[in-house]
């Protein structure tokens, strides 16, 4: 009674394995379930995309040129002004002092070149009279009515009289060099005056405050850099400075449309235009370009046009996708529909097809799919050559046939089909796995509608 239980039990496990093979067995000869996707025409857009900050495209750190402390200062970070809007004042006491001072020692090289001209004056008159002596001697010395001496006197006369107008004139040049001097350091002086106070140097906002009234600042050194009291920016025209890696950068050039998004500036978008492009690799701070083993990548400024709202503010983070080529109406396969095979070529180039790798062996509980590398296994042949090849695998009929396709730009979800497919084709998507074990000719189940 007990063998005879066995047995019927034996008998059942053998019917449904049975079962169970018959199942495996029509599905494998039903293939893979397979998606697909029709071949179409789309518009599609080759972005390259780059985070960054946003920067002003003018920006101004004002610093002292002059030693003191801030009596005055009339605005707060994040204040707008206007060109020409009084921003602060250093102690302009001794700089006033030195003004004055100067007035002074100008006023009085004046009074001497004045003094020095009336002297000339006395002088050319004096010559002239010593001159005109001269001349009367000479008469009466011709009509035998005056002494030799007296002739002689009223020559020396006149040699004095000269000597003394040469005198004047070289002092009157002095006194004018003089005077020059004396006005240039009244400018020198009038200068630090006028630095001790700073007016904005164009309308925009006050993007740092770095000192607070009643403050002492220094004037830079050669080792020492300046006190930076404020830094205004010109927020009309603003820029996104972003970072594009080094594979990327030979596509972006001038001019090209760019759409930045501001984190901090949620649901809105900015056009904007690539102004400029970096021809040397950025380097991270304080590292040695020799030295450097990360990721390079080059700065990138993209001009954003229109309006921009007025809580943007410098350093803010962004993002670009900067748009490097369109292609209107192209034929094109979704991304994942690419892959690459190893294929066998004659010598004239044309594609051997080669046989199916084995059939997948059954084991109870799963299936074993042969490997891939089953396929290569026919002898390479003189004048043949294998390569790797990318395509797609087309639907034709109820099976997966492998077709080499030239692509051209990458959109978001699409590449462009420069050659090798139709539009109206079916081509294998998904899932990932079978896409990446499907052979040439294996047989498919197409289970989504085409077109999706």
């Amino acid at each position: 009674m007990f063998r005879r239980k066995w047995v019927l039990v034996l008998g059942a496990v053998l019917v449904i394995a049975a079962s169970v093979g018959t199942y495996f067995a029509r599905r494998g000869d039903e293939g893979p379930s397979v998606a697909a996707e029709t071949v179409q025409k789309r518009d599609l857009e080759a972005i390259v995309s780059a985070s960054g900050k946003i920067e002003p495209k003018k920006t101004v750190n004002i610093s002292a040129q002059s030693m003191g402390r801030v009596t005055k200062l009339a605005v707060r970070e994040g204040d707008r002004v206007k060109a020409g809007q009084f921003l602060l004042q250093i102690d302009p006491v001794v700089a006033a002092s030195a003004v004055r001072r100067d007035e002074a020692a100008v006023g009085a090289a004046r009074t001497g070149l004045e003094q020095s001209r009336a002297s000339l004056r006395s002088a050319r008159a004096s010559l002239d009279l010593a001159r005109q002596s001269l001349k009367r001697q000479q008469e009466l010395w011709q009509s035998g009515l005056t002494t030799r001496e007296s002739l002689e006197k009223a020559q020396a006369e006149v040699d004095v009289r000269e000597s003394d107008l040469g005198a004047r004139e070289q002092e009157i040049r002095t006194r004018e060099e003089q005077l020059l001097q004396q006005q240039a350091g009244l400018t020198s002086s009038q200068h630090s005056l006028a630095q001790a106070r700073f007016d904005a140097p164009f309308d925009g906002i006050v993007t740092r405050r770095n000192v607070e009234e009643g403050e002492n600042v220094v004037v830079g050194t050669m080792n020492n850099a300046g006190t930076v009291l404020l830094t205004v920016a010109d927020m009309s025209v603003i820029e996104a400075e972003v970072e594009v890696d080094e594979t990327d950068i030979p596509l972006v050039t001038f001019g090209q449309r760019a759409r930045v998004t501001i984190d901090a500036i949620a649901d809105q978008t900015f056009e904007g235009v690539v102004a400029e492009i970096g021809n040397s690799p950025i380097q991270q701070a304080g590292q040695p370009p020799t030295q450097q083993r990360t990721a390079i990548n080059f700065k990138v400024v993209v001009t954003l046009n229109g309006d921009i709202p007025a809580e943007v503010r410098p350093g803010f983070t962004c993002t670009a996708e900067i748009t490097t080529a369109t292609r209107p109406q192209a034929v094109s396969v979704p991304i994942q529909a690419l892959t690459v095979r190893e294929l066998l070529y004659d010598a004239s180039g044309r594609i051997i097809r080669e046989p199916r790798p084995p059939a997948p062996r059954w084991r109870f509980g799963r299936s074993v799919e042969p490997s891939l590398a089953a396929a290569v296994s026919q002898e390479v042949k003189p004048g043949q050559k294998r390569e790797e090849t990318e395509g797609v695998f087309v639907v034709r009929g109820e099976r997966a046939e492998f077709v080499p396709v030239k692509v051209g730009i990458a959109g978001e979800r699409y590449f462009e089909v420069l050659g090798g497919l139709k539009e109206g084709e079916r081509v294998i998507t998904g899932p990932f796995d079978s896409v990446r074990n499907l052979f040439d000719g294996d047989q498919v189940k197409v289970n989504v509608p085409a077109g999706r």
